[in-house]
Parts: structure tokens; C-alpha cells; sequence
């Protein structure tokens, strides 16, 4: 659940492993490795046996890679980490870099010295990544050589095992399709593209095909495993069966063979042998699938992990299953917002504070599972780091006259929630109203939208800027992002950006979370999710259009708008949200909230 993090690197801890690292790759005859932050399954969230980059270096945030040559290294982190890497890592020993301006492979190519042996493991790097640092070590005059054990895990001593979560069948009143029903969908999709097997290597895409959730990675609900399903609709399920009970084997038994997590190797082996097309996402997919079906002679065909589009259509019990989760969390959120309004005027009240309160609201649901991230609870200049993780170190109060901003999400066994708000402590300023309300207006633009079916995110995107644009401001991350029914809180492939090309299709959720960060100032976002509706008529238009239901249910503060800068049918619809949360979530509240509610969502 919450957590904080230690800010303050141990150098002497940091010198001593890379020192270490450097000793087992001298010993096996390479000159350098590269250390992703990532698993065999390239997600978001990692196991604790597969948290490498934090061992060696004291970096822990979610993206991140380092390279350790013989006399330097470096660190590569994207900027929501740039500030966080200073104080975790030892610069002495890990030279900083940008992940996204200063690339690895830039930086292989200028530092990698002529003849040298660049290693990996191939289990930790996708297809697609693999082939750009394999380019840029031949173009230093090196050699990228794949390792078959990690030279890393030779020197952690007390690295812990892989997990071991219990594997949980997820209902069909949830899930509201059965897995039989998946998997032949699926299989008469593979046989369009005329591949024989894929290779199903992310744990969410398996874990909505197969209906199962897990435990085996932090606020994900994630059994990791493989997958094969072949063209015929037969399926493969490869995982430590200790995370099997009898429940869950009775739920697989009529769906899938189930073999254990050594047996992939023989069963691409078998593919290969048998000259069979298999289709891999060279995304996602690991090096090493990719090298072993190679090896044994399959034809390999690369495309798009074949679960990613029809995960992310919810379909009716998904999307009745996510509107339950937003009621309940509408009225975790409204009491914890009710409490922060009381509270954090007299002092007393911190960020962390503040984060485990929220969560204590959250538990005494009695549904939830988990958080769906780590909270962002940032006060003040805080709030302007887009990705803020508070530590000991960094943990401010909220004083009034400023803001607080609140970026928070739950796993429920029917559906998984984002929501962020911003909120005045105290009085605020004419600047924060200003600022507010034209992030506000963003806001309305997108969940007003009306569109015609084909309309991608990037189409989108420009209508949650538009106001900040007029007055010269903007923010650098996209507006929306997908997310998953009681799976992953970032989920593709749709999402509202101006890199968003997936067309939005009905049923997918996505987050609208327009933003303005003023450095050493403060941080705004207000954050819902919608679901894509289908296709329906404008009255006295001439197309069907899609367009958005909002799913999140909590108030808006009201002290931070400027009812001036509002259109009138922008007040509307303020006014007509404000009026849907107070109906909906009023007869679960008690008699003090439920009266802060009735102020809080007034019509203006």
C-alpha cells in the first residue's frame, strides 16, 4: 500500500557494487552491461527480485536504465526523475543523463571503446530494444553479447526470490465474457494473420485472456507467466504452479494446458522444429523468445500483442463494474477531501499524512485491494513535479495560502481508479484561480467532445490546450492516458496525446487530466476517467458521433474558480457534474459530509 522512499544515496554502497559488477564481468571476459529497469515481462511494476537498477544504484523510480563500462558508467532517467537521480544515486560513480534527450544508445556509441563486449541479458530487453543497442555498439567499433545468467544476480547475495502470489480466478460477473470465449476470439484473430502461435509475454494481456489476477508485482494484479495460444484455440499457460490452488487449476483445467516456467524454452523449441509461424510484439516481447524461435527455425512474424485492443474495449459488466468502483471511491475521495478541509487550514497535516489518510478512507470500503499506484500527495513547489514521489526527506506540510495536489488511484476486484484534484488551502491567489480554471476548461473539452468514429487521441489532445495555449502556458505530459478493468492503471494501446495514433474505440477508459506546473510554485491537474461511448446522433447533425461519459465522482474545489473565465455552457456542465456527484454519492456519506458535500458541489 503507501509508502515512502529513502532520498539520500549510501555513495560508498553505490561504489562498492558497481565495483563488484565490474569484478564477475571481468571474470566471464566483458567489458559492460546494461541494467534496465524492467523484468522478463518489460511492465510498469517489477517483483523485488527483479529491482536490479535499485540494488546497484539506490534509483527508484519506475523507468530507468544504467550502463556500467570498466572506468565510468551513467544513469538514464526521463524528467520526472531528473531532480529524484541527484539525490538517490552516487554521481561520483553514475553519471546522470536524460533518457529521452541523451539516449543509450547515443551514449554506447560514444563511450562503448573499439573491440569491446557490451553484455545484456536478453531476458530483460525487448526485441525492438536489443536491435538499437546491438546498431550502437557495432557502430562504437563493439559488440553487443547476450548473457545466459546475469552477471548482477552473481553478486547480490541476498537477492530475493521470485514471487510466488496466489493465482485468483476473476468472475465472469466481472469479467463478462468467459475465457473459452476470449481465447477462440483471439485464435480466429491469429489465424487472420496468418501465424500458427503467439507468444503472449505481458502478464496483463494473459491475465485478462486466461481471467485470472495475481499478486506477484505491486499494485497491479499481475500472476507472472507466459502464454502460448496456437491457431487451433489450444493454449499453454507457463507458470510456477505454486501459485496454484485447487480453485485455480479447476478454473484452467478446461481452458489451458498448464506447464511449468522452464518449459517455454522446449515448447519454442518444438514451434521452431516444426517450422511454424509465430507472431511475437517486438515491444514487448523479449530478446530471448526472439533468439530461441530463431534458433530452431520458426518463421517469425512480428506485430501487435493480438489481447492489446480487445483488453482495452471494455464490454458491458467491465464498464458497469468500473462505474461501482468510481461510486465507492467517489465517496472514499469526498470523505478524505471533507477531512482535508476541516484539518489542514489549523496545520498539523503533511503529505504523508495526508496519503495514508486517503488510504484509511479507501480501506474502510472493505473492497480495496490495492493501491493502483503510489500517491501523489505534493504541497506547494511539490506539486509542480508532474511524478512526485514523497520521501522523509521531501515531505511538506500544507500551509494555507497554497495549494495541494492529489494524484491517487485503488484496485477493486470490479474495476481500477485514477483521480487527481487540486485544492486551495486557505485562501488563494488570483494567478492559481487563473491558471485553475483554464486547466478547467481543458478539462470540459475533452469530456464534452463529440467525434466521429476513426478519431484518434492526437486529434483530441489540442482541445484540453487550448485555453493555457491562448495565454501561453502548456504542460509537457499527455492528457489522457488508457486504463484497465482491475488491471493495469496505464494501459494501452489508446490514449489522448499528441502521440495518441490508436483510433478510440467504445468502451475504452481513458484519463482526462489536463495540468499547469509552475516550477518552485505549485502544481495543477484535474484528473477523471471517461469511457468512449459508441457511435450516437447530434441532434440536427448529420453523423453518428462518439463522445465521453465521465466516470470519476468528486467534487471540484470551487475556490479555485473564476466563474468569469467560463463560458456558459461550461458553467453547465460544472453545474450538472457538481449535481451528479452530490446525488450520487450523498446517501452513503454521513451527516458531516454529506453537509460539506452540499456546499462543495453548489451551483455557481
Amino acid at each position: 500500500m503507501f509508502q515512502t522512499f529513502e532520498d539520500k544515496a549510501n555513495p560508498a554502497l553505490g561504489i562498492e557494487r558497481a565495483a563488484k559488477l565490474r569484478e564477475e564481468l571481468k571474470r566471464r571476459g566483458l567489458d559492460g552491461f546494461l541494467i534496465p529497469r524492467a523484468d522478463e515481462h518489460q511492465g510498469e511494476y517489477v517483483p523485488p527480485h527483479a529491482e536490479r537498477l535499485l540494488w546497484l544504484t539506490g534509483f527508484n523510480g519506475s523507468a530507468g536504465m544504467a550502463i556500467v563500462l570498466m572506468d565510468h558508467a551513467a544513469i538514464f532517467v526521463d524528467g520526472r526523475y531528473t531532480l529524484q537521480v541527484r539525490s538517490q544515486v552516487d554521481m561520483d560513480t553514475f553519471e546522470p543523463k536524460h533518457l529521452i534527450e541523451e539516449p543509450p544508445a547515443r551514449w554506447i556509441e560514444e563511450n562503448l571503446p573499439k573491440g569491446a563486449k557490451l553484455a545484456y541479458d536478453p531476458w530483460l530487453h525487448t526485441i525492438d530494444a536489443a536491435a538499437r543497442y546491438r546498431k550502437a555498439a557495432e557502430k562504437a567499433g563493439g559488440q553487443l553479447v547476450a548473457v545466459d545468467t546475469n552477471p548482477l544476480d552473481a553478486v547480490w547475495a541476498d537477492q530475493p526470490e521470485p514471487p510466488v502470489a496466489k493465482v485468483v480466478p476473476h468472475p465472469l460477473d466481472v469479467a463478462g465474457e468467459a475465457a473459452s470465449d476470449k481465447i477462440k476470439r483471439i485464435a480466429t484473430a491469429l489465424m487472420s494473420e496468418d501465424a500458427d502461435a503467439v507468444v503472449l509475454t505481458m502478464p496483463d494481456s494473459i491475465a485478462w485472456l486466461f481471467n485470472i489476477r495475481g499478486a506477484d508485482v505491486p499494485h497491479t494484479p499481475l500472476p507472472l507467466s507466459f502464454a502460448l495460444l496456437h491457431e487451433d484455440g489450444h493454449a499453454d499457460l507457463f507458470i510456477d504452479e505454486r501459485k496454484l490452488d485447487g480453485e485455480a487449476r479447476a478454473h484452467l483445467a478446461g481452458i489451458a494446458t498448464l506447464r511449468g516456467r522452464d518449459e517455454l524454452g522446449d515448447a519454442l523449441n518444438a514451434l521452431g522444429h516444426a517450422k511454424k509461424t509465430v507472431l511475437v510484439d517486438p515491444a514487448t516481447c523479449a530478446a530471448w523468445i526472439d533468439a530461441r524461435l530463431k534458433a530452431a527455425g520458426a518463421e517469425v512474424k512480428r506485430g501487435t500483442d493480438p489481447c492489446e485492443l480487445p483488453k482495452a474495449c471494455k464490454n458491458e459488466a467491465e464498464v458497469n463494474g468500473t462505474r461501482a468502483a468510481h461510486l465507492r471511491d467517489g465517496r472514499a475521495l469526498t470523505k478524505f477531501l471533507a477531512w482535508l478541509g476541516r484539518e489542514a487550514p489549523k496545520g498539523g497535516v503533511d503529505e504523508i499524512a495526508a496519503a495514508k489518510k486517503l488510504e484509511a478512507f479507501r480501506a474502510e470500503t472493505n473492497e480495496l485491494r490495492d493501491l493502483s499506484f503510489d500517491t501523489i500527495s505534493g504541497a506547494g513547489a511539490n506539486g509542480a513535479i508532474v511524478h512526485y514521489r514523497v520521501t522523509e526527506g521531501t515531505n511538506m506540510p500544507l500551509k494555507p495560502g497554497e495549494l495541494f495536489l492529489v494524484d491517487s488511484g485503488a484496485q477493486y476486484r470490479d474495476g481500477t481508479t485514477d483521480v487527481t484534484r487540486t485544492v486551495a488551502i486557505g485562501a488563494a491567489g488570483a494567478e492559481e484561480r487563473d491558471r485553475f480554471t483554464r486547466v478547467l476548461k481543458g478539462h470540459i473539452g475533452i469530456a464534452t467532445a463529440r467525434f466521429p468514429e476513426g478519431t484518434s487521441g492526437a486529434q483530441l489532445d489540442a482541445f484540453a490546450r487550448m485555453a493555457l495555449w491562448k495565454s501561453g502556458l502548456d504542460y509537457d505530459h499527455g492528457t489522457g492516458h488508457g486504463v484497465g478493468s482491475y488491471l493495469s492503471v496505464h494501459e494501452g494501446p489508446q490514449r489522448i496525446s499528441r502521440m495518441g495514433h490508436q483510433p478510440l474505440k467504445a468502451g475504452m477508459i481513458v484519463s482526462n487530466e489536463p495540468g499547469y506546473y509552475k516550477p518552485g510554485g505549485y502544481g495543477i491537474r484535474i484528473e477523471n476517467l471517461c469511457v468512449v461511448t459508441p457511435p450516437a446522433p447530434v441532434e440536427g447533425g448529420e453523423r453518428m458521433m462518439m463522445g465521453f461519459e465521465t466516470l470519476t465522482l468528486a467534487p471540484i474545489d470551487l475556490a479555485l474558480v473564476e466563474k468569469d473565465l467560463l463560458t456558459a455552457e461550461e458553467v453547465a456542465w460544472l453545474n450538472a457534474y457538481h449535481a451528479r456527484v452530490r446525488a450520487a454519492l450523498s446517501p452513503g456519506l454521513d451527516a458531516e459530509t454529506k453537509a460539506w458535500l452540499e456546499t462543495a458541489t453548489r451551483a455557481i
